[in-house]
């Protein structure tokens, strides 16, 4: 990727039970790494409704609702790179998720949040620790 600007790509925390669903990336950015199920926004498309497409592309699941968790910057001038993630908890959703994109992902699979694998993309690992930070201050209310 040139140094055209940054790029908008959006995740998908699906959240049940106090486990996260994450699928293993096949190809670049984080080949081989845990992510969050996700893509990259489209001309003319909102990201909530890139958060609805991916999600339902990528493991078969219909979102039901969303809410904005954070946003991630993920940056490498190494390997130049630089995209704003927008993050969405989903804890509302319709189906079971299932491998959809063979070629995409080598596997998809649910983790106890404080327990990720090896390796785990940056935004899978930070949208874990900023779930489990609120599921920790509400038990404190």
């Amino acid at each position: 990727m040139s140094h055209e600007g940054p790029r908008v790509g959006c995740g998908a925390a699906l959240v049940r039970d106090g486990k996260v669903l994450l699928i293993q990336r096949l190809k670049a950015p984080e080949a081989g790494c845990w992510a969050l199920v996700g893509g990259k926004v489209e001309w003319l498309e909102t990201v909530e409704d890139t958060i609805i497409r991916e999600t339902l592309e990528e493991v078969g699941v219909q979102i039901n609702r969303l809410e904005l968790l954070t946003v991630i910057d993920l940056m490498d001038a190494a390997d130049q790179y630089h995209w704003v993630s927008p993050v969405y908890l989903v804890e509302d959703f319709t189906g079971e998720p299932q491998l959809m994109e063979p070629t995409k992902h080598g596997a998809v699979q649910w983790f106890d949040l404080d327990n990720l694998p090896s390796p785990v993309a940056l935004a899978a690992k930070q949208a874990a620790d900023r779930i489990s930070r609120r599921a920790s201050s509400s038990r404190g209310r």
